[in-house]
């Protein structure tokens, strides 16, 4: 059986790396999380093909499901979710900021962006100062039930997929609130 990786290539699916995987993530939790039976219900989920992303996925949910035998359960679901929204996202705050900005809808050909323009000329005048300021380390602090409500309801997409991480949309949020007031942005972001 065989996994399609991120970059496009495929290799044989091995339970000690998802083992590893999980476990890289299980820091500072109960002894009684157990990685190794998350891993053992993710083989049992598996199929030809599928992607890392969906690996961590339902890797994700077998954890959160366990919630209920430990709630620390519920902070390996988030990680996992978090760590793989992480991979699936530019890093940068002013890069994704950007292709929001310009977004152009692919049922018109037009620009539908989805940051205000003042707003984005704000982030992109202090991109570094901006970026070099997020804290990607907060992102893990969700809970799994909470990361779910930040996807669902508040991280921004472009054509249906997710583009922001938590982090990003609080800059964003507080750069909205403040303009060009950086100092009062990040001091906002910072609460």
């Amino acid at each position: 059986m065989y996994v399609n990786k991120r970059d496009g290539r495929r290799e044989a699916v091995k339970f000690d790396k998802i083992t590893a995987r999980v476990k890289k993530l299980c820091y500072g939790l109960s002894p009684l999380v157990s990685a190794e039976q998350v891993a053992m219900k993710v083989i049992e989920g598996l199929y030809d093909g599928v992607t890392t992303s969906e690996l961590d996925n339902l890797a994700a949910e077998v954890a959160a499901s366990n919630t209920i035998t430990h709630p620390d359960y519920a902070l390996l679901a988030s990680r996992i979710a978090v760590s793989n929204l992480h991979k699936n996202t530019k890093k940068s705050f002013s890069d994704t900021v950007k292709d929001l900005y310009e977004y152009i809808d692919p049922k018109t050909g037009k620009n539908a962006s989805l940051i205000a323009e003042d707003v984005y000329q704000a982030i992109q005048e202090n991109a570094e100062m901006l970026d070099s300021n997020i804290i990607y380390d907060r992102d893990f602090r969700y809970d799994f039930f909470g990361f779910k409500t930040l996807e669902r309801s508040y991280l921004l997409k472009l054509k249906g997929e997710i583009v922001e991480r938590p982090q990003h949309m609080l800059m964003r949020v507080a750069v909205g609130i403040h303009k060009t007031d950086i100092d009062s942005a990040l001091k906002t972001y910072n609460l």
